[in-house]
């Protein structure tokens, strides 16, 4: 439903507005979205906010509207769904907003006779179990490493297990019991298998008791290598619980504490599975400071838990508004009983506490570094004399060696930090060998003919890895593309090298600007290069070594490219194939003796 005059005229669309629940959307005079809401009464939702007693940022909002749209749901629950959609998807100037962040990872265990254990992030297709989901990447890695050091489940990927051999490493390190090449019974490999999932369930205690078991039966047989080995697994496992477990905690929960200071939010996550404390995590939700802290908290709830996997309690220090609403559309996508429970008392009000003092921690720390942030980026619009403070910078470098394999970084800040997610690598193929100012325009060109097509928002700073030559390049290739409303400068080092001594280089400028070292608009600058550089080695990296593992592999007569991709996944790459004998590479469908010696000859030089 839509009022298209540019005064809005909201008698009139209330006048013919529905009482049904829905979502409403409201847009400004340039079709732009200014807000999502849901109701479960639309008209008097929308209604109230066109009454005098709204708040300063309410009236603000108010003041923008040229139209509104509806959509009406069956209920409030299909309401709130869709409002969490759609935010999600188009992020409202005047929503509580997260920011963007990868799907969150679990430990997952495939299917089969001898099941891998990994790391996973994204959907959950597969045939296995997934355990989790963990709060970071780095909670899940601990995991692993604990658990391959306890029970030695295989870790590698499904083509290098089936191609094996021989024993790999690993099993040297007694981190894996090789049953890729039979060194393990099936029921044995099982066994650590049952133990694995166990200690994920939260069942250490389950497990302790039966390793001490086994322990003390094989003492009893005399057996002491074998004791030995369950009394270490048995030590191993309890430091686990000391420093994992939750006192008094069996089920899954997520303890969530809010804290606001100085018109900011911090919300902290303890996720807690199994009894175990799989660790916390602080969000920083864009809210205005108008918005009181419970509904904070609730539109926090929707964003977080609906669409993802959500604990059977979720302990909050504020009461949410909407809780009964959002424990009925957390219940229905579990398919189970989801509480929302403020009042928490005994070992639960201690570990809130924990919580809600970390959050507070977190809080002082972030406004501490966005105050510096915000210092910075005013004295880089002084410096550079801009009319405004850039909210979006784009920094590029390029990376190779000789020449070779060049890869251009393009990442992307605002006032917020590094936005992770919008960085972009581009393996340059159209320039000739050590051509930086080439392969610097090949970038450019690819980044604006995308940003041009508005897939990627239009930044207010370029700032360029180069000086004054890299510069001008860059000029041409954004005046080629008519793109004449980005300001962009290049940074080098001076002349010894020194950080702090780096020339600015501004098109048409006839000298470089020096800022003093100790100036905070150069500190950013600095920053924001010195992650550009990082992001460029690591990829020229990555496509370096590709690159060898099939250039070492091109120097052997009777090799091509189908025999060179055969080995490579047979061993799983170059150093486990030149670790190989001449029998291991005779296995390789297609590989001869004749061959296999041929490669092995050349691979150590004989």
């Amino acid at each position: 439903m839509d009022e298209e005059s540019s005064v809005f005229d909201h008698r009139a669309f209330l006048s013919r507005l529905t009482s049904r629940p829905g979502v409403y959307r409201m847009l400004d005079a340039n079709d732009d979205l200014l807000y999502v809401g849901k109701a479960k009464n639309l008209k008097r939702r929308v209604s109230s906010y066109f009454t005098r007693a709204n708040s300063r940022r309410i009236q603000l909002m108010v003041a923008q509207i040229a139209s509104i749209e509806t959509t009406v749901t069956n209920t409030e629950a299909e309401a709130l769904i869709l409002e969490n959609n759609l935010i999600k998807s188009l992020k409202p100037r005047y929503n509580i907003l997260l920011r963007d962040d990868k799907s969150y990872p679990y430990i997952y265990l495939s299917a089969g006779d001898f099941p891998r254990l990994s790391f996973h992030r994204g959907t959950r297709a597969a045939k296995g179990r997934y355990f989790g989901p963990y709060p970071s990447s780095g909670a899940v890695r601990e995991t692993l490493s604990l658990l391959q050091k306890v029970f030695p489940v295989r870790q590698c990927d499904e083509s290098y297990y089936r191609n094996r051999t021989r024993a790999c490493l690993q099993y040297q390190i007694k981190r894996c019991t090789a049953p890729c090449v039979g060194l393990i019974s099936k029921k044995d490999y099982q066994a650590d298998v049952k133990n694995t999932v166990r200690f994920l369930e939260g069942r250490a205690s389950e497990v302790i008791d039966d390793l001490t078991k086994q322990m003390d039966e094989a003492a009893k047989q005399l057996d002491y290598e074998t004791a030995a080995g369950f009394r270490d697994r048995v030590i191993s496992l309890r430091k686990i619980q000391e420093r994992q477990y939750v006192s008094g905690e069996k089920g899954d929960l997520d303890m969530i504490a809010a804290a606001s200071e100085a018109g900011k939010v911090c919300i902290q996550v303890f996720s807690i599975r199994g009894g175990r404390n799989l660790g916390n995590r602080s969000y920083f939700p864009r809210a205005s400071a108008e918005v009181p802290l419970e509904q904070v908290v609730s539109a926090f709830l929707a964003r977080h838990y609906i669409d993802r996997p959500v604990p059977s309690s979720l302990l909050v220090s504020v009461e949410p508004e909407d809780a009964e609403l959002l424990a009925e559309v957390f219940s229905q996508q579990a398919e189970r009983k989801v509480k929302i429970q403020s009042r928490v008392r005994g070992e639960r009000l201690r570990w809130m506490r924990l919580a809600l003092e970390n959050a507070k921690t977190a809080l002082a720390a972030r406004i501490a570094d966005r105050l510096g942030v915000r210092e910075r980026y005013e004295a880089l619009q002084d410096a550079l004399g801009l009319e405004e403070i850039p909210e979006r910078m784009e920094c590029y470098d390029i990376s190779h060696t000789s020449g070779e394999k060049t890869v251009a970084s393009c990442v992307v800040f605002d006032q917020q930090g590094p936005l992770t997610s919008e960085y972009r690598r581009f393996n340059i193929r159209s320039t000739d060998i050590g051509d930086d100012y080439a392969a610097m325009a090949e970038a450019i060109e690819r980044r604006f003919l995308r940003i041009r097509k508005g897939e990627i928002k239009m930044p207010d700073l370029l700032v360029i890895d180069g000086g004054k030559g890299q510069i001008s390049r860059v000029h041409e290739q954004l005046e080629s593309l008519g793109v004449s409303e980005v300001r962009f400068l290049g940074i080098a080092k001076g002349p010894d090298r020194k950080p702090g001594m780096e020339q600015l280089f501004l098109f048409g400028a006839e000298r470089p600007l020096i800022l003093n070292s100790a100036s905070p608009a150069l500190h950013l600058l600095q920053q924001i290069r010195d992650e550009a550089h990082r992001f460029a080695i690591a990829g020229h990296r990555q496509r370096r070594a590709k690159a060898r593992q099939q250039s070492v592999l091109e120097g052997i007569e009777g090799i091509g490219a189908g025999r060179r991709r055969d080995l490579l996944r047979h061993f799983g790459g170059l150093q486990e194939l030149e670790r190989a004998g001449v029998e291991d590479i005779e296995a390789v469908k297609g590989i001869s003796t004749a061959l296999a010696k041929r490669i092995y000859d050349y691979l150590h030089g004989d």
